[in-house]
């Protein structure tokens, strides 16, 4: 289905939230509530991502923020998968969009829902994904542009992002107990998991320091290894459980679905989730 400049109305109900692969399977946010303005860069087999601010003062969007991205996809894909209109442009009223996520709807969160649209608009992004193979990097900001319309918001996403969740279908559908999660490493940490491990009962895992270099995290390895340890022995991740084994440079992640039901696929992706082409290998 062409796209359609004009506004889409964001308003669909009972819609499953879904995210974008590539986003669940790179570091493309900050970990920590606090604003970090260091870019971060990741490499892996001859692809890269490099993402900055163009604005110091406001730093790069958080893992908190890419959940207004998680509401846009979902409601873009919903409508698409239904033959309904759909642009890059959406409008929708705030308090919708934080039911959607699960947030309260007093001023403070009006507040914090502008900010995260500031940050998210700030953030630069260049990255050969999706590139043709050979072709030139793309730049694009997380979200080119909002504003305040008559009776809600109004945003436009980049056109790689639409032509990634709309045209091309690299999509999942994820678990709504993603958005209790308060922790950023847990955050990413679950996107990574639901990524590679899906509905595959084997598994996946990957070692420690790949782990670390692709979170984008500027916390120090040991500080971060406790914060999975922690993560394991709590079962944060709704639907999965972790463990980790080795020791020293052999030390190893493992992710496993749990008992929980983890909702499947929403659409059928490039690229499936648990392909040990990516960094990790899964388990056989």
């Amino acid at each position: 289905m062409a796209e359609d400049d004009r506004p889409f109305p964001a308003v669909l109900d009972r819609v499953h939230p879904r995210d974008a692969l590539d986003l669940m399977a790179w570091p493309w946010f900050s970990l920590a509530k606090a604003k970090r303005v260091e870019p971060l860069a990741f490499e892996q087999r001859g692809q890269y991502l490099r993402i900055s601010t163009s604005d110091p003062q406001r730093g790069i969007a958080t893992i908190w923020d890419a959940d207004l991205l998680i509401w846009a996809v979902s409601q873009l894909t919903e409508a698409h998968d239904h033959g309904l209109r759909v642009s890059r442009r959406i409008a929708a009223p705030p308090y919708q969009i934080l039911r959607f996520l699960g947030r309260g709807t007093a001023q403070r969160q009006y507040m914090l829902l502008g900010a995260a649209l500031d940050r998210l608009a700030a953030t630069a992004v260049e990255t050969t994904l999706r590139a043709p193979s050979g072709g030139a990097s793309t730049q694009f900001k997380l979200l080119k542009d909002w504003r305040r319309a008559d009776g809600g918001i109004e945003i436009t996403l980049s056109e790689w992002l639409f032509a990634a969740a709309v045209t091309d279908s690299r999509v999942l559908t994820i678990d709504a107990r993603y958005f209790r999660l308060t922790g950023g490493v847990e955050r990413w940490l679950w996107r990574l998991v639901r990524k590679h491990v899906g509905r595959q009962s084997t598994g996946w895992e990957i070692a420690l320091g790949a782990l670390h270099a692709r979170s984008g995290s500027m916390s120090r390895p040991s500080d971060f290894v406790a914060a999975l340890r922690r993560i394991a022995c709590d079962g944060m991740l709704p639907g999965y459980r972790i463990e980790l084994t080795g020791t020293g440079t052999a030390s190893r992640l493992r992710a496993v679905r749990s008992a929980v039901h983890v909702p499947s696929a929403g659409r059928v992706p490039v690229e499936k989730p648990g392909d040990p082409s990516t960094e990790g290998r899964g388990l056989l």
